[in-house]
C-alpha cells in the first residue's frame, strides 16, 4: 500500500476513533441534525464491513511534512456516527489528530456536540478542546472556553456556562431563567457525574447562589441521590422554620427520601419515606420522629418526642395468593396536626392475605383502630382479629341464573366493652330476563343465616348489650323482582337521551333484628343515591330491614360527542315502618324521602348535585354540589355540603359547609390560588390559604399564606398562621435529577 493510502486510511480510522470520544465529552447529549447535508457521493474507505465514509472538497497529502489533510465540509461516517469539521488533519510524526472550523460530532444516539478545535493525543485517550459546547437534553446547554480529556474518562472543562432551559429566539431575551455559572467542571463518565467548581447560580440574570462546590448528574442518570428543593416558612405555632428534603436512589427499584427540619419553636422534626417495586410486589413506609422542649401536646408539658408511621405493601406470594398490609401509627392524637403531616382523625391498620380464583375470593384479614378525636376512648374501640371473607361465584349458570354463595366472619374485641364473634353464610340466586319492547327484568332469591356470640365487660356504657355471654341466631330469607324499562333515542348527530323507570319489589318477613345485638358495622348508615336502589340499603352485617318493600324511581341520560348528562330520582314505600329506623327522619314511616342527583360530566366541567327532599313538605334535608371547572392550567373548585345531625355518626352535629378552591393562570407562567373553608351553620372560617406562584420548564417559586381558625384545646392545638416559600430549579426531563450542595464523593450514589 502506498504512503499516502496507508496515511488517508489512518486519518479515517483516527477520524472515526474520534467521534465517539468527543460525543462522550459531551455528556452524551440529546439529539440535534448534523450542520452539512450528507454527502450525496462519499466513497467507502477500509476493509469488510467495517467501512469508513469520506466526503471532503479535497484531500491534501504533504509528504514533506508528512501529513494528511481533509479539507472543506469535511464528513467522516463511521458506522452511524458523523464528524464534521471544515478541516480534519493528522500528522504521521507526533501522531496528532486536529479538527479545525465548526467541529460537530453526532453519534449513533442522536446525541451532538461541538467546538471550534479538537486536538487527539495518546491513541486518542486524552486531548483538549476549545470553544466546546454541547447540547444535553432536549433543551440543557454547556458551553465552555476550553476543555481536555484525562485518562480516557474524565472531561475537564473550564470557564463553563450551564441551563436545562429553553433560551428564547427573541432579540434581547436570550438569557436563560436560571443558569451555573463555575470556572471548572469535571466530568466523571465512569460514575456519571457532573461536578462545579467555584459555582453560581443565576435567576434572571442575577447571581443568587454562590457555592465552591455543587455536582450533578449527568442526562444519562435517571436517577441519582441529592438535595431536593428546600421549603421555607413561618407558623404561630412552631415559629420560623427551614425543610431540606435529600432523595437518596438506592437502586434501580428502591429510593428514600429524608427531610430534616428545623423550627425556633417546634423542636427539630425528621421525615423520611421509603419506596420499593419488585416482581409485581412493592411497599412504601413513610414514618417521622419530632422533638419538641417546650411539648404541650396531648394536655401534657415538658419535653416531648413524637412519631408516625404510615405504609403499605402488597406481595404476590404466587399463584393466585398476594399478602399485604396498611399501617396508620401515631404516638401522639395531636402530634400529624399540630406539625402539619395528616389531618386524619382515624387511623386504620390492617393486614391480609387472600386469593382469587375466576370470579371467586378469599381473604384472612386482620384490623386495629387508633382514635384521634378528643372524645375517642380507645378502650372502646374494637380491634378485629380475625375476619374471614368468602365468595364463590360459579362461571357456570346454575338453574339459568347467576349463584353466589358466600361466608363472613368476624371476631371483635376491646379492653372496655363488649367482645363479640359472628359467622354469617348467604346463598343467593339471580336470573335476568328481557321481555317484549325491552323490558328487563331480574328475579332475585337470598337466604342468609348469622350466628353471634356475645360478651359484655362494660355493661355501663353498653347498656343496650346483656351482661351475660350469650349466642343469638337469626335467618333471614327474602324474594326480590327488579324491572327497569330502558326508553332509548338517537338523533343524527349522534346523540342518544335514555329514560329508564324501574321498580324494585322486596319481600322479606318482618323481624330480623334480635334485642341486645351490638351494633358495630350499621351505624353509619346514609340514605343517598348510592343505595336508593339497593335490594339491602343499610351496610355491613348487624342490622337488617325487614318486610315488604319497593324501591321507585327513574334514570335519565343524555349522551353526547363530548360529555354526559345523568338524572336519577327514588325513593322507598313500605307497608309498615321499619322500627331500626325509628330515629332516622329520612326513612321513618312508610314512605322515605326523595333521593335525587344530577350529574354533568364535559372536558372542562364537572358539576354534581346531591339532593334528599322531605317527603313531607318538599324541603331540602341533605343537600351536596361539587363543581370542578379547568381550562389550560386554571383550574375552580366548589364544594357544599349540608347534612343534618342524624346523617352522621358517632354523635357529630348538623353541619353546612362551603369549601373553594381556585388556580387562576391569570398571565403567562403566572399563578394566583386560593382556597376557604367556612363553616356557614356556625357562621365562622375553618382554614383559608392564599398564594402566588410561577412555574416553567426551568423554575418553579411559590408563597401562600395560611390560616387556620379551628381550637383544640384538649389536645393542645392552637389556631395558627403560616407562611411558606417554595423553590425549585428543575432540572430538564429527568424525573429525579436534584443538585447536591456536598462534596464529591460523599454522595456519589448514581444509577445510570
Amino acid at each position: 500500500m502506498s504512503p499516502r493510502r496507508s496515511a488517508l486510511l489512518k486519518l479515517l480510522l483516527l477520524g472515526a476513533a474520534f467521534t465517539p470520544w468527543l460525543a462522550q465529552a459531551a455528556a452524551e447529549a440529546a439529539s440535534a441534525p448534523a450542520r452539512p447535508a450528507k454527502p450525496p457521493a462519499a466513497k467507502p474507505v477500509g476493509p469488510g464491513d467495517n467501512q469508513i465514509l469520506l466526503q471532503a472538497d479535497q484531500v491534501v497529502y504533504d509528504g514533506d511534512a508528512q501529513t494528511v489533510s481533509a479539507v472543506g465540509h469535511v464528513e467522516i461516517v463511521d458506522q452511524g456516527r458523523i464528524l464534521n469539521a471544515d478541516r480534519v488533519t493528522y500528522d504521521q510524526k507526533t501522531d496528532r489528530v486536529t479538527a479545525d472550523g465548526h467541529v460537530s460530532v453526532t453519534d449513533t444516539a442522536g446525541n451532538v456536540a461541538f467546538s471550534d478545535h479538537v486536538t487527539l493525543t495518546d491513541h486518542m485517550r486524552d486531548g483538549a478542546l476549545s470553544g466546546f459546547g454541547a447540547l444535553i437534553g432536549q433543551n440543557g446547554r454547556l458551553a465552555a472556553a476550553s476543555a481536555e480529556r484525562v485518562g480516557g474518562t474524565t472531561v475537564i472543562a473550564h470557564r463553563t456556562v450551564y441551563s436545562p432551559c429553553k433560551i428564547c429566539n427573541q432579540p434581547g431575551q436570550r438569557t436563560p431563567l436560571w443558569q451555573v455559572k463555575a470556572e471548572k467542571v469535571v466530568y466523571d463518565q465512569v460514575k456519571h457525574r457532573i461536578h462545579f467548581t467555584d459555582a453560581t447560580v443565576d435567576l434572571f440574570g442575577v447571581p443568587i447562589l454562590y457555592t465552591p462546590v455543587l455536582s450533578a448528574p449527568d442526562p444519562t442518570v435517571r436517577y441519582a441521590s441529592g438535595l431536593l428543593a428546600p421549603e421555607v416558612g413561618n407558623s404561630t405555632k412552631i415559629g420560623y422554620y427551614l425543610r431540606a428534603p435529600y432523595y437518596i436512589a438506592l437502586s434501580p427499584t428502591n429510593d428514600m427520601t429524608i427531610a430534616p427540619q428545623i423550627s425556633t419553636e417546634g423542636g427539630e422534626l425528621v421525615q423520611t419515606e421509603y419506596r420499593a417495586r419488585w416482581n409485581n410486589s412493592g411497599m412504601w413506609l413513610q414514618g417521622s420522629v419530632a422533638y419538641n422542649p417546650d411539648g404541650g401536646l396531648g394536655g401534657t408539658g415538658g419535653a416531648q418526642v413524637y412519631d408516625h408511621l404510615f405504609g403499605s405493601g402488597r406481595f404476590d406470594v404466587g399463584g393466585n395468593w398476594r399478602a399485604g398490609f396498611d399501617t396508620e401509627l401515631t404516638n401522639n392524637t395531636a402530634y400529624m396536626r399540630f406539625y402539619d403531616i395528616s389531618y386524619l382523625d382515624r387511623l386504620v391498620n390492617d393486614l391480609f392475605v387472600e386469593n382469587q380464583t375466576g370470579r371467586s375470593r378469599f381473604a384472612l384479614s386482620g384490623y386495629y383502630f387508633q382514635g384521634l378525636r378528643a372524645t375517642d376512648a380507645q378502650g372502646m374501640i374494637p380491634y378485629v382479629l380475625p375476619q374471614l371473607d368468602y365468595s364463590y361465584i360459579p362461571t357456570g349458570k346454575v338453574a339459568g341464573g347467576r349463584f353466589s354463595f358466600n361466608i363472613n366472619s368476624v371476631s371483635l374485641a376491646r379492653s372496655n366493652g363488649p367482645d363479640s364473634q359472628r359467622l354469617t353464610t348467604e346463598l343467593n340466586w339471580r336470573l335476568p330476563m328481557v321481555f317484549g319492547a325491552g323490558q328487563l327484568w331480574t328475579l332475585i332469591a337470598d337466604a342468609r343465616g348469622d350466628v353471634f356470640h356475645i360478651d359484655n365487660n362494660d355493661p355501663i356504657n353498653f347498656p343496650t348489650v346483656p351482661d351475660k355471654s350469650r349466642y343469638v341466631s337469626r335467618a333471614i330469607p327474602y324474594v326480590a323482582l327488579d324491572w327497569r324499562w330502558p326508553f332509548i333515542s338517537q338523533t343524527r348527530s349522534g346523540n342518544s337521551y335514555v329514560l329508564e323507570p324501574l321498580v324494585q319489589l322486596i319481600g322479606q318477613p318482618y323481624g330480623g333484628n334480635p334485642r341486645g345485638l351490638p351494633i358495630e358495622d350499621a351505624d353509619a348508615f346514609e340514605f343517598d343515591d348510592n343505595n336508593i336502589f339497593s335490594v339491602s340499603q343499610l351496610p355491613g352485617y348487624d342490622l337488617v330491614e325487614s318486610g315488604p318493600r319497593a324501591n321507585v324511581g327513574f334514570i335519565a341520560n343524555a349522551i353526547f360527542k363530548g360529555g354526559e348528562i345523568q338524572g336519577l330520582v327514588g325513593q322507598t314505600y313500605r307497608l309498615k315502618p321499619d322500627p331500626i329506623f325509628a330515629n332516622f327522619a329520612g326513612q321513618s314511616g312508610t314512605a322515605s324521602d326523595v333521593i335525587g342527583r344530577l350529574s354533568i360530566k364535559f372536558p372542562h366541567l364537572d358539576i354534581t348535585d346531591r339532593l334528599d327532599l322531605d317527603r313531607g313538605n318538599g324541603t331540602l334535608r341533605r343537600h351536596e354540589f361539587y363543581v370542578t371547572g379547568t381550562y389550560g392550567r386554571s383550574s375552580v373548585q366548589v364544594a357544599y355540603v349540608q347534612l343534618p345531625a342524624e346523617a352522621l355518626n358517632l354523635g357529630l352535629p348538623a353541619r353546612e359547609q362551603l369549601n373553594l378552591q381556585g388556580d387562576i393562570n391569570f398571565y403567562q407562567n403566572w399563578q394566583a390560588f386560593a382556597a376557604i373553608e367556612r363553616d356557614l351553620l356556625g357562621g365562622k372560617m375553618l382554614d383559608t390559604e392564599y398564594g402566588l406562584g410561577y412555574e416553567d420548564e426551568c423554575l418553579a417559586i411559590s408563597v401562600a399564606y395560611r390560616r387556620k381558625y379551628t381550637f383544640d384545646a384538649i389536645q393542645g392545638v392552637p389556631p395558627s398562621t403560616s407562611v411558606i416559600l417554595r423553590f425549585s430549579l428543575k432540572t430538564g426531563d429527568q424525573p429525579v435529577q436534584p443538585f447536591s450542595l456536598f462534596p464529591r464523593n460523599v454522595f456519589a450514589t448514581s444509577h445510570p
